[in-house]
């Protein structure tokens, strides 16, 4: 398939100068237009499509750089040489300022006409490999768009399943008659239920690599005081976050850590009454603090915190592989309800935070 071949416009008041560019090029494969004045060129450029334009710098009226600036200010400027005099570097500095891709310096002879054709090669291959460096781009930005689309369908896809089996054992739980295997499945639905929410600030954000701690703990905080809140025992769970970004696996366990250690204490900590339980969540000196503590009646010396059963067992699995240290302490013990702070520890890496990626 044979190529069109490569259109130049040649922009000079010099005839003679014009008669011989236009001779030379042409013998070297180029399609070559002329133009006596700056207003020509541009009037040529407007109405025809060309892959490149020298410009002369000395032209009556409209000189070089006036047309350079005239060219550059249409829709579609081809790449442009500014051709010049030997004596003339800061008019050629100014013409690559203003939006040249290259000049040559004006003679007249075979050497002249051979450095505007290497000039023209050079440009162009420029000129060319802009164009597919944009066109990849814009390929690139649309596959990142069709797979961002489609990871939030995946996400949003999950959501709606997680919910339905947290439909399908809020269903079973109604049907059983025995109150221990009732709380099972509640506490099961909670489990899951933390797992949903992040996944639902996953699919409406733009970074699925990282959660946005305050924001997540603060939505978990308010589900957990809902589940657990009844019009005689109210439970007011809060979170204390500062703004602080962790990697997805990371956010997940610690939510996971958060949903059994508040749970634990808003079934133990407060017997019939109401109470509060709060959790915080701090990074300093490259290590992370997670804190659930409470204000209620704390639990026998030397014996464990209540309800160390599946939530304790599963609480250590979650924090195994990120080598956290658990501790449990007394929030007041100075006072007749000493309550309960646990406390889980753990090295902080860059990697884990989106500090790097913000």
């Amino acid at each position: 398939m044979n190529m069109a071949p490569t259109r130049i416009l040649y922009i000079d008041d010099d005839e003679g100068i014009r008669r011989l560019v236009a001779r030379a090029l042409t013998r070297k494969g180029y399609e070559v237009s002329v133009a006596a004045t700056g207003a020509a060129g541009v009037a040529m450029v407007t109405a025809e499509a060309f892959d490149l334009c020298a410009v002369d710098h000395y032209m009556p009226g409209m000189d070089g750089l006036a047309t350079l600036e005239a060219l550059r200010a249409l829709p579609a400027c081809p790449p442009i040489v500014y051709v010049t005099g030997s004596e003339e570097s800061r008019i050629a500095v100014a013409a690559l300022k203003s939006g040249a891709e290259d000049y040559v310096v004006k003679s007249v002879g075979e050497d002249f006409f051979n450095l505007l054709a290497s000039s023209f090669e050079q440009v162009l291959e420029r000129a060319q490999l802009r164009r597919d460096r944009e066109r990849a781009e814009a390929d690139l930005r649309i596959s990142n768009a069709r797979l961002e689309a489609l990871l939030k369908e995946v996400n949003h896809r999950v959501a709606n399943n997680l919910q339905m089996v947290m439909s399908f054992i809020a269903l079973q739980a109604r049907m059983l008659t025995d109150a221990n295997a009732r709380d099972a499945l509640q506490q099961t639905q909670q489990r899951i239920a933390t797992i949903a929410h992040v996944n639902r600030r996953l699919y409406t954000s733009d970074d699925v690599e990282y959660v946005a701690m305050d924001e997540y703990l603060e939505g978990l905080a308010a589900d957990l005081a809902a589940t657990w809140s009844t019009e005689a025992c109210e439970r007011r769970v809060r979170a204390s976050v500062a703004p602080l970004k962790l990697a997805t696996d990371k956010a997940v366990a610690l939510g996971m850590i958060i949903n059994e250690w508040v749970s634990n204490a808003c079934k133990y900590a407060y017997d019939d009454g109401p109470g509060d339980v709060r959790i915080g969540l701090t990074a300093t000196g490259g290590r992370l603090e997670l804190v659930v503590e409470d204000d209620g009646i704390g639990w026998p010396e030397g014996d464990a915190a209540r309800g160390t059963g599946l939530g304790t067992k599963l609480t250590a699995a979650l924090a195994r592989p990120y080598r956290a240290e658990i501790r449990y302490e007394q929030t007041h013990p100075d006072r007749a309800l000493p309550g309960t702070r646990v406390i889980a520890a753990l090295p902080l890496k860059p990697a884990d935070t989106g500090a790097e990626t913000a």
